[in-house]
């Protein structure tokens, strides 16, 4: 049984899969597309939420330094990522280079643990859409009812949570629309988003006192590290660049760019907010829900609370589209492989997208935001990029050794320093989750590996031409 187990899905069965016809999608995105769409999934709560609860709760104004090291620790997976996207530019991300270099069922067991990261996280950032949606038009004097507009659970008499059920319909009709589409309606998104980014640098700096951030870390080096697990969800989006790898139309050259472009530019707005936040405040008076525009407020600039909700919900709409984009991509690639259904792997005659796929996720999504609350599962998100991070790095040494004269656009430098230090970073900040968080994603993983099992493992295209 171990044989098919650990079958391999060839680079060359990878390019069969992009020349078939009516089974590729449409190479419609350019370079600055990528950075953009990277930075459309990267800045969102991360930057306008985590900076506040890592600061009071585990790192205090020494959040730059857990910033610095989770950045640190996906430029250093970033660079292996590169790897695989320019060699194999084709949809499905972790989960194409697992099946590539490890295996049917590490590939299954990467593609399930991604089908939950981007499910929960995409969830519970329509959940805060909502939620800021609901602030400002009280602002107007217009007030929804709670019990359709509140997270079940979380605010008394929520029943359902219309605003983000409809959001995730809207981004998922836009998914269906075109890819092209879909990357125009992000860019705009991000431009506004960036707008209020750099005025929280530019006017915040006005506001900073020195003094703020002294001690500058009064948890100690186990704070910083326990701040950096927690601020990392702040950083996942850049991995959901190489699920549109085969929407690229110059994969070699633009995925790199993408790919490292998107996690720089976030990496240095990230650490710039979080000295201006814990500059503008002292610790023990950082608001942990709302800690930017709190920040404004709290010096008088009540317009500039205003202005944040307006940017946060800018972000939070390109965080879902691309995370949506993520997942109905993955989808697809596992259906074209035979381990989902293949009704999945419907490409759209005319918007030449996943449409089958984009619906189902959409819909399921959207139903898991409307009526179940998130919160306590926000940190699987978390462990499940994490564990991504750690396959795709180690897969990066095993196809050096099995393929060494594979043609790789993009080189990652440093092997095996790079892989082994990005692996070793990943697992470093799994550890330092909650122990609950382990146990559900456990948890999940075994009810895939009952699916693999009972379904994939029998219609697996590798695995049938095997037998």
């Amino acid at each position: 049984m171990a044989g098919p187990l650990l079958a391999r899905k060839t680079l060359t069965a990878f390019e069969a899969d992009l020349a078939s016809e009516g089974r590729s999608l449409r190479r419609a995105l350019g370079a600055l597309d990528l950075v953009l769409l990277g930075i459309g999934c990267i800045i969102g709560t991360g930057i306008f939420v985590l900076t506040g609860v890592a600061a009071v709760h585990h790192a205090g104004p020494a959040v730059i330094a857990s910033y610095a090291i989770a950045g640190i620790v996906c430029a250093l997976a970033a660079l292996c990522y590169s790897e695989f996207a320019t060699m194999l530019p084709i949809s499905g991300s972790a989960y194409s280079y697992a099946y590539a270099t490890m295996g049917e069922l590490v590939a299954w067991i990467i593609g399930w643990d991604l089908i939950l990261e981007y499910a929960l996280a995409a969830s519970a950032v329509a959940v805060g859409w909502s939620g800021y949606v609901r602030d400002i038009l009280m602002g107007f004097g217009i007030e929804i009812p709670t019990a359709i507009a509140g997270s079940p659970g979380t605010l008394p008499g929520a029943v359902f949570n219309l605003p983000a059920f409809l959001i995730l319909l809207l981004m998922t009709a836009l998914l269906v629309v075109g890819i092209r589409e879909s990357a125009r309606a992000n860019a705009v998104i991000v431009a506004i988003k960036l707008f209020v980014v750099f005025f929280v640098i530019g006017v915040g700096g006005f506001y900073v006192a020195p003094e703020n951030w002294t001690p500058f870390a009064p948890f100690g080096f186990d704070g910083i590290v326990s701040g950096a697990a927690t601020v990392f969800f702040a950083y996942i989006g850049f991995d959901a660049v190489t699920t549109a790898a085969e929407e690229s139309r110059n994969p070699e050259r633009d995925m790199t760019i993408g790919i490292i472009g998107s996690l720089a530019a976030c990496t240095v707005l990230y650490l710039a907010v979080a000295a201006i936040v814990t500059g503008m405040v002292p610790l023990g008076e950082i608001d942990t829900a709302a800690p930017v525009a709190q920040a404004f407020r709290r010096h008088g600039l009540q317009f500039a609370g205003g202005l944040i909700s307006a940017g946060a919900i800018a972000g939070l709409s390109s965080v879902l589209l691309v995370l949506l984009l993520g997942q109905s991509r993955i989808f697809f690639s596992m259906s074209r492989d035979g381990l989902l259904p293949g009704l999945f792997s419907a490409v759209h005659p005319r918007f030449g997208t996943p449409h089958v796929a984009t619906i189902g996720v959409g819909v399921i999504v959207a139903v898991i935001a409307g009526f179940v609350p998130l919160k306590e599962l926000a940190e699987l998100a978390n462990i499940g990029t994490l564990f991504a991070f750690v396959v795709v790095s180690l897969g990066i040494l095993i196809l050096r050794r099995s393929e060494p004269d594979r043609r790789r656009p993009f080189r990652t430098p440093w092997v095996p320093l790079v892989p082994l230090l990005a692996a070793a970073g990943a697992f470093w900040l799994m550890k330092a989750l909650p122990f609950e968080t382990w146990i559900r994603f456990v948890a999940w993983l075994a009810l895939g590996l009952v699916v693999y099992f009972g379904y994939s493992r029998h219609h697996s295209h590798v695995g049938r031409a095997r037998e």
